[in-house]
């Protein structure tokens, strides 16, 4: 597996922040997987060797955390918080404008690769909510309207 000077500079810079190797590990697979797209069990294997993990302990950290993926997906992934808060004004509602829009269900990438949907329990966001989070971007206090706009933004940019 190769990955870029850019990426093996971060690692390297990465690690003399932690006290061991292991605690670099979520944001290796974050960093790697802004890379490659997704994590592909070519990038498992090699981010399980260069922290002296097992290929299973990297496997289930993955499966933990929503914002890791194994599958590709679109440029933009689209997390919409449907947790008691965000439920309370409006996630459910806003997750179901949000499949509508996209033309795809939970864990969907649209056709043309630009956006991917996920439902997911809770972004930290809950003062601000209905929030959603599209990749590290979060956006807060939304109806549908404002999340057409938002949406609208990223594809008009191509960078939110």
């Amino acid at each position: 597996m190769q990955f870029s000077h850019q990426f093996e500079q971060r690692f390297t810079e990465m690690l003399t922040h932690y006290p061991t190797k292991r605690s670099a590990l979520v944001p290796t697979l974050l960093y790697a997987q802004d890379e490659v797209g997704h994590l592909t069990d070519e990038v498992i294997s090699e981010i399980a060797a260069r922290l002296d993990l097992t290929e299973l302990e990297v496997r289930n950290v993955i499966s933990y955390y929503s914002m890791l993926s194994t599958k590709p997906r679109g440029k933009f992934n689209v997390q919409v918080c449907t947790n008691i808060a965000c439920m309370l004004r409006g996630g459910e509602e806003l997750f179901e404008h949000c499949k509508q829009r996209l033309g795809v269900g939970h864990k969907g990438t649209a056709r043309d690769g630009l956006f991917s949907l996920e439902e997911v329990e809770c972004i930290g966001a809950c003062s601000w909510a209905p929030a959603v989070q599209v990749n590290y971007a979060f956006h807060e206090n939304l109806t549908p309207e404002k999340m057409d706009s938002v949406l609208e933004e990223y594809r008009r940019t191509g960078t939110g």
